[in-house]
């Protein structure tokens, strides 16, 4: 496979799409807003673009690869409202979505001709941008994410601020992701020139109390006990994401591109975090 050397345009250079420029064989471009968000990218290869300078942004728009990771606000997507029709001079469009779109699906499998019948508002923001970016351009691929985590932002982490509860749900199952596998399978999508959507998430979902107990096992302390669900003192948000219940697959974007991810499930995930910070 021939390595694609397009630039690459993230609109919203965080986590996810950090990783991702760290693959990127090409020049990277990154949108910034404040003088915050400028030092952290100086950090990183990706060379930063103010927002407010458009002609640099449609400049470097051209023959790139446009990612969009920034979240939708109350009117729409960010991206598309600045782009416009200047959006059409990038080779393709990549939106970083949710799995929340699909809503609640009691504990069964969503594949990506699953019905979209999104229940939170930001699940709702989120599949109108997908409608409003296919309309938008003709190369356009949405991924689906679920729940990400990796360095600094795991249940390793929680675990050792004290900040980690095991609620428990019966039957309640998160899928997730490890940034390293966004970052592989972004990579493998955008080299493949697949579009269209895709789910991009590891091969078990789980509970999230496991999830809590093998870090803690992993740290060698003792697990946080059983929260009971209706007796936990969750924020409105917290409560909504136990709301929903799905297994995500993944079999497309294996199909399509021959990605497989790193971690296949959160044990891998968090013994190689472990293993880091050991």
């Amino acid at each position: 496979m021939t390595v694609r050397s397009e630039p690459l345009f993230l609109f919203g250079p965080g986590y996810s799409a950090t990783a991702l420029s760290e693959l990127w064989q090409g020049a990277v471009y990154g949108t910034v807003r404040s003088k915050s968000s400028l030092a952290a990218l100086e950090k990183t290869k990706i060379k930063p673009l103010p927002v407010g300078e458009k002609d640099a942004l449609f400049q470097a728009l051209e023959g790139a690869h446009l990612l969009i990771s920034a979240p939708p606000s109350e009117t729409g997507c960010q991206a598309l409202q600045m782009l416009g029709e200047q959006t059409k001079r990038a080779a393709s469009v990549t939106y970083l979505s949710t799995t929340g779109v699909y809503g609640d699906l009691m504990g069964g499998w969503v594949m990506e001709w699953s019905a979209v019948r999104p229940q939170s508002d930001r699940a709702r923001k989120r599949a109108i941008a997908e409608a409003e970016w296919f309309n938008a351009h003709d190369q356009v691929r949405l991924v689906r994410l679920p729940g990400i985590y990796g360095p600094g932002r795991s249940a390793l982490e929680r675990v050792q601020s004290g900040k980690a509860r095991r609620i428990v749900k019966p039957g309640q199952v998160f899928s997730r992701i490890h940034v390293e596998d966004i970052a592989s399978g972004l990579y493998a999508l955008l080299q493949s020139g697949a579009i269209g959507a895709f789910n991009l998430c590891d091969d078990e979902a789980a509970p999230p109390q496991d999830v809590i107990e093998f870090a803690a096992n992993l740290l060698g302390v003792t697990p946080p006990p059983d929260i009971r669900f209706d007796e936990a003192d969750l924020s409105p948000m917290g409560r909504s994401f136990y709301a929903e219940c799905k297994r995500v697959a993944n079999a497309r974007i294996k199909a399509a591109t021959g990605w497989r991810p790193k971690y296949p499930t959160y044990r891998e995930g968090l013994s190689a975090i472990a293993a880091q910070i050991a």
